[in-house]
């Protein structure tokens, strides 16, 4: 597999792209106006402190205070416990105080009306390793398979650190096949941050920020690159420069990597990544059998609808259903992570009647979800062909990100009919003439709505002058929605 990163600078935006064979995998984007705050370390101050939710309120100096739930809190056990997921928690009241101050991270990005969510179980990750203060022993992560060098990484960290030493290590999926000094670095490397953390802390007379988590620019090349990555291009000298002094410091083997991208055409027409892009922001994705999937985003969950469309097969039904799916599956794992799509999500796949069939879909859609840098979890399809799935939600989707909702819908995504909004018109002008004396009246609306009033809906209009005994006039406004109407007592 070929893999490349290609990161766009613009004066107050920076964009990063992760093209596999040639077709865009993930997009992220970093903008001056609102830098995503994950992974930053705050000192917050204790505004509120909720017992029935188990959660308090934190002032960082955002412009909504943050959320920390007590599951989330280091603590050492107390005498009034409550159970949670992660077994018994000691009441929130026990663990923070309000006017306290607490050393906190974000592990959520602010989304729609929702503050940013905190924890106070930090963690401080460089290119290999990622240091637990408040934690304890080894891990390693899950996509590095083979078990002898999951025991060659856990003896190498393990003999690197003194004897009685503090704090945890998360061995990260890039260590795969690195030296013990290039480990020994990056321990020593999160050894002196987590100082300087400390130290800043310590000197923060009341609320703010502690630490910032790196540039998008050069964040990728700690957290995208892998030993499939064949190139990273960037088309900004100034980024350029500071993504190479980043890797001189801390990963040389990269150097090779990072290019600087100086053709005439923009880096990201390059494999047509702006037109994916805009294709990510629809609702329709086109299969390249016929078939299509529909993707509807809510507060509460996402739902995925797999269609045949045009797909009409070769031999029959159920083969045609089977195949559509399967394709669906794989086109649904690259959307999910292109859009950013997280938390509840639904697949309505067609139904199949052969429980093999059924097994190969999900199959194909947990294997294609394996490179994900998301954590997801996939359940069975059910009997209606359903399958529901999470999929870890750490900043805002793609289309919450470049989009708003539309002001004439109000981001319902539909518009009252004109000939609704006729009625509508009918029967406020009833309204308006049981409560108040007038001569005549002026209606202001739609051309398209004024246009029905003249036409279809004449006879009806004349029907309301007879009975009113008043005169109704009639005013387009083209400011106006569709939906959007005034009726005015002259």
């Amino acid at each position: 597999m070929r893999e490349e990163i290609l990161v766009n600078v613009t004066p107050r935006e920076v964009r990063a792209a992760l093209v596999e064979n040639g077709v865009l995998q993930e997009v992220l984007i970093e903008r001056t106006s609102r830098r995503g705050l994950i992974s930053n370390i705050y000192k917050g101050s204790v505004s509120r402190v909720l017992p029935g939710m188990q959660a308090a309120f934190l002032d960082i100096g955002l412009e909504r205070t943050a959320f920390l739930h007590a599951s989330d809190i280091v603590h050492g056990g107390g005498d009034d416990e409550v159970e949670s997921d992660k077994g018994p928690v000691p009441a929130i009241d026990d663990l923070v105080k309000e006017g306290g101050h607490v050393l906190v991270q974000v592990i959520k990005d602010p989304l729609g009306t929702k503050g940013a969510r905190l924890s106070t179980f930090i963690t401080v990750p460089s290119r290999y390793l990622v240091y637990m203060p408040h934690g304890d022993g080894i891990g390693i992560s899950t996509r590095i398979e083979d078990e002898a060098e999951r025991e060659r990484l856990r003896e190498v960290v393990a003999s690197i650190l003194p004897a009685e030493s503090e704090g945890g290590y998360i061995i990260r999926t890039a260590a795969e096949g690195v030296s013990r000094e290039a480990l020994w670095a990056d321990k020593l490397f999160l050894d002196k941050l987590w100082e300087s953390i400390q130290q800043a802390a310590a000197e923060l007379p009341g609320k703010g920020l502690v630490y910032e988590d790196l540039p998008l620019a050069v964040r990728v090349l700690r957290d995208l690159l892998s030993a499939e990555t064949d190139m990273v291009l960037v088309d900004s000298e100034a980024t350029y420069a500071q993504m190479r002094d980043f890797a001189g410091k801390f990963v040389p083997e990269l150097l090779p990597l990072i290019e600087l991208y100086t053709g005439r055409r923009p880096i990201f027409d390059l494999h047509s990544i702006e037109d994916e892009i805009d294709k990510a922001l629809g609702r329709k994705v086109l299969l390249k059998s016929g078939g299509y999937l529909i993707f509807d985003q809510t507060e509460a969950m996402t739902t995925i609808d797999v269609n045949t469309g045009a797909y009409v097969g070769h031999r029959n039904l159920e083969e045609t259903i089977f195949r559509t799916n399967l394709e669906a599956a794989l086109a649904i794992a690259r959307q999910l992570r292109l859009r950013n799509l997280g938390g509840i999500i639904i697949v309505d796949f067609i139904d199949m009647q052969e429980e093999e069939h059924r097994r190969q879909v999900l199959h194909a859609l947990e294997t294609s979800l394996g490179g994900d840098h998301a954590k997801n979890q996939i359940m069975e399809v059910s009997s209606l062909g359903l399958v529901e799935m999470t999929r870890k939600r750490t900043r805002e989707s793609l289309e919450r990100l470049l989009c708003e909702p539309c002001p004439t819908c109000d981001g319902r995504g539909f518009l009252k009919t004109p000939e609704t909004v006729c009625h509508e018109v009918f029967r406020e002008i009833l309204r308006q003439h049981r409560q108040f004396e007038f001569q005549e009246l002026m209606v202001l609306s739609h051309p398209e709505v004024i246009e029905r009033l003249l036409d279809e809906e004449s006879a009806s209009l004349a029907e309301l002058e007879e009975s009113t005994g008043k005169t109704i006039r009639l005013q387009t406004e083209t400011m106006y929605a569709q939906d959007q109407f005034d009726v005015v007592l002259m």
